[in-house]
């Protein structure tokens, strides 16, 4: 008895599970989920191959983008393979410490590419409202580009490291069943037991704290960015030159609605509208917000950015000849 106290205490495996009532036909549903993976890691690749080799592509935001597409194909590599495993073959059962460190990564790279948009926000911010080329190279060094590549990222590490060092400390009574297809920290959070009041009230504090300092912090300054450039466009007398400053904003725009759209709008279905949405399609809008702005992203700057198709054209066209 004392042994199996002991394992419930200290876990070695996890359970985690498909799609509630869609069991009969996930098999299939995870072809789509392979063919959004797939898309996200090819988009992104081939902007982690073109942006370095096309010298055009040689500025600040277009390295901001590199960094960006690096984290969403880590992401994808973090979430997809357990996903498909479970959808494809069965394998529910994870171990706990993989559970862990797959936690880890997946609140790490999210809060790595907050912080990333909203150093994008700041590099538009500063193309506008210097309105010069030279200018502008000498604000955004390659030295500053680099700091603040590396803060977002050190960021992302230092703030998420505790989240799962908090986790293996509690113990846990009763079998680890997840409510995913993935490990997040509140899911496996709800699951601790036992006189643990000071660690689940530290544990939530901290995660509070964490999403705070990144999510919300970074996007109340990348609303308080877009209103400075909207300040600054403004400011341009030319009615085509606010247009043209405007147009370098779309992209971003777009990959920023991407990312913090779902996770909005799934914070607002879990607190208000969770019991009157089928489980079915809240578990998939849950997937799918990890998985859709990977692969949108490089849509969104591939369409809007002439040097980016035109380089895509140029090697289909080797490729034929």
């Amino acid at each position: 008895m004392e042994s199996m106290n002991m394992s419930y205490m200290d876990p070695k495996t996890v359970t985690l599970i498909g799609i509630p009532g869609l069991e009969h036909v996930q098999f299939w549903i995870g072809f789509s989920f392979f063919a959004v993976c797939l898309v996200a890691l090819l988009g992104n690749i081939i902007l982690l191959i073109i942006i370095p080799t096309e010298h055009s592509l040689h500025q600040p935001m277009y390295i901001f983008l590199a960094v960006l597409a690096a984290t969403d194909i880590g992401l994808c590599v973090a979430i997809a393979p357990k996903m498909l495993a479970i959808f494809w073959f069965g394998f529910y059962s994870m171990a706990f410490d993989a559970c862990l460190a797959q936690l880890f990564f997946i609140h790490a790279l999210q809060g790595m590419e907050s912080g990333i948009l909203l150093a994008m926000a700041f590099d538009r911010y500063v193309a506008i409202s210097i309105c010069n080329p030279l200018h502008y190279k000498v604000v955004l060094t390659h030295s500053r580009i680099m700091g603040m590549g590396l803060a977002s990222m050190t960021r992302g590490v230092v703030l998420m490291v505790p989240l799962p060092i908090l986790l293996k400390r509690l113990p846990f009574c009763k079998d680890v069943i997840l409510s995913h297809s993935y490990c997040y920290h509140p899911d496996v959070m709800k699951l601790a037991c036992g006189p643990i009041t000071v660690n689940i009230i530290y544990g939530f504090g901290l995660g509070l704290f964490v999403m705070l300092s990144t999510l919300g912090v970074d996007a109340v300054l990348i609303l308080l960015s877009y209103v400075m450039i909207l300040k600054a466009v403004l400011s341009i007398a030319s009615n085509a030159k606010r247009l043209k400053a405007l147009n370098t904003c779309i992209s971003h725009i777009c990959v920023v609605l991407l990312f913090y759209t779902p996770q909005v709008s799934l914070s607002v279905i879990h607190r208000f509208g969770k019991k009157k949405l089928p489980a079915q399609v809240y578990m998939l809008l849950s997937y799918l917000h990890f998985l859709v702005p990977p692969m949108l992203n490089p849509i969104v700057y591939t369409v809007k950015t002439k040097e980016i198709r035109v380089w895509i054209l140029k090697m289909f066209q080797r490729r034929k000849f």
